[in-house]
């Protein structure tokens, strides 16, 4: 179990990395970490449904609402630092 675990976290950075270079010539720093972050939230309501059979809580929905509006406000237009 702990060699899966290992392999699915070497496959996720293996293409982590590239797709950070990548997409850094279109998105921001900030915009790239609130992606990984709405990533990692769906694929882990996803496992803890299906694979560990976790009821899916209300907190699953704030968290994912919090999500939604830290995504809103990334990529907004003219959400630029103050200067």
């Amino acid at each position: 179990m702990i060699v899966l675990s290992w392999g699915i976290a070497f496959f996720e950075y293996v293409l982590q990395v590239p797709a950070n270079r990548i997409g850094f010539q279109y998105y921001n720093i900030g915009q790239l970490k609130v992606m990984q972050e709405v990533i990692t939230m769906v694929v882990f309501a996803g496992f803890a449904f299906f694979y560990m059979k976790q009821p899916l809580k209300l907190d699953y929905l704030w968290a994912g609402f919090c999500l939604i509006g830290a995504v809103y406000f990334m990529f907004r237009d003219g959400s630029k630092l103050i200067a």
